[in-house]
Order: structure tokens, then C-alpha cells, then sequence
């Protein structure tokens, strides 16, 4: 089986890393993105998700993340 982390990002889509055939390398991937959007000041909102070869998602690895808007 082969996993990929998929994300949205302020709504835009994309594949974080595809390929992946080790679910303990996903999962660590997936938490290092995760800290990472918690970290980034100009993400708003993300959702980032541990999928396999048929897009669902993989033990429950979904995260949602939330930020203020930064006032101008």
C-alpha cells in the first residue's frame, strides 16, 4: 500500500508528499507538517489528511488548523 499527505491550505489544494510505502514515515511526515501550518503565520486555516491509494483517509490521521486572520 502506498500513502500520500494531502492538505488545503487557506483553500488551496495540493499533495504535501505522495509515494510513501512506510506508514510510520507518513505518520511522521504528517505530524512535521502539522507542526509546521500550527507555526506559519499566514495560514488562516488548513486540513491536512494521511490518505491511501483509494483517498481515504488513514487511521484517523486528519488534522484541522485554525488561526486568527491577522489584523492589518
Amino acid at each position: 500500500m502506498k500513502y500520500a499527505i494531502i492538505q488545503c491550505i487557506n483553500g488551496n489544494y495540493s499533495v504535501y508528499s505522495e509515494g510513501i510505502t512506510d506508514l510510520a514515515n507518513a505518520k511522521t511526515q504528517f505530524h512535521g507538517r502539522c507542526q509546521a501550518l500550527w507555526n506559519a503565520s499566514d495560514v488562516i486555516n488548513a486540513t491536512v489528511k494521511i490518505v491511501d491509494e483509494r483517498l481515504c483517509r488513514v487511521e484517523g490521521y486528519q488534522e484541522f488548523i485554525a488561526h486568527e486572520p491577522l489584523e492589518e
